[in-house]
């Protein structure tokens, strides 16, 4: 017997969902039916669709709490409700923490910690009056959970934004749900800028132990679950979406033959 997940009728924002990852949960949340509204500083070079349907962009800076305030405001006004809110946008720079003045890394973790608290806080004062309640996804990284040379505060914030939704996760319980996508490395449209030609992507991808880099659909499909009812007893969660993560070195680095 197939399963569908069909958000008909729902209204789903994603932040940074103009390209990337982001589009691809946008694309899905599309697929399954879902009103969708994206938001980032720029707009997408060209517009986010999939089955025929095209996601609506609002212009944000995220860092910034009363735009933050005024996009949720607006959301709720013209589409009377917010099921879904997935917080994507983020990244950083490669930088070394010596190689960086302080406040470039506040920078970074202004984006990638304060900002989805301001965006999920916006978004609680609208589900938190709805029957239904709703739904909250923070995109997570395996940074957080392992060392991250070159992207320390980046790490930092990705460790503190799954702890703030676990948080968020008891303290807004039962009418709103609180969970983490964990990610591991994705191909994207940006992937040459962090692992090098076709070449240099295949041997990143031999690291993992599904034998490739996500794509952003995966991550799409998994924001889809955890905002439907599928997913209704799912709160608090880490979902580890990385293929398996990373073959430990030090099996290739001893001289045993290891499976």
């Amino acid at each position: 017997m197939s399963v569908t997940i069909d958000l008909s009728g729902s209204v789903a924002v994603v932040t940074g969902g103009t390209r990337g990852v982001g589009a691809g949960i946008a694309r899905a949340l599309l697929g399954a039916g879902a009103e969708v509204v994206t938001c980032a500083r720029r707009p997408p070079d060209r517009p986010v669709e999939a089955a025929g349907r095209t996601a609506r962009f609002l212009p944000a800076d995220l860092r910034d709490p009363d735009a933050v305030t005024a996009l949720f405001r607006r959301i709720r006004e013209d589409h009377g409700r917010i099921d879904a809110l997935v917080n994507n946008a983020g990244g950083t720079p490669h930088r070394l923490l010596g190689d960086g003045a302080p406040a470039s890394h506040a920078r970074v973790v202004a984006l990638n910690l304060t900002a989805p608290l301001t965006a999920s806080l916006a978004a609680y004062e609208v589900m938190r009056h709805q029957p239904h309640g709703g739904s909250i996804t923070m995109i997570g990284s395996v940074s957080g959970t392992r060392p991250s040379p070159g992207s320390a505060a980046y790490g930092a914030a990705k460790a503190g934004l799954e702890n703030l939704a676990r948080s968020m996760a008891v303290e807004w319980a039962p009418l709103v749900r609180v969970n983490t996508l964990v990610l591991g490395m994705v191909r994207t449209e940006l992937a040459h800028l962090h692992y090098g030609d076709e070449d240099g992507v295949a041997a990143v991808a031999r690291t993992v132990p599904l034998g490739r880099l996500a794509d952003p659909a995966d991550i799409g499909d998994a924001c889809v679950f955890l905002a439907s009812d599928r997913a209704a007893y799912i709160t608090g969660a880490a979902l580890h979406v990385h293929g398996g993560g990373e073959r430990p070195a030090f099996l290739d680095a001893a001289t045993v033959n290891h499976p």
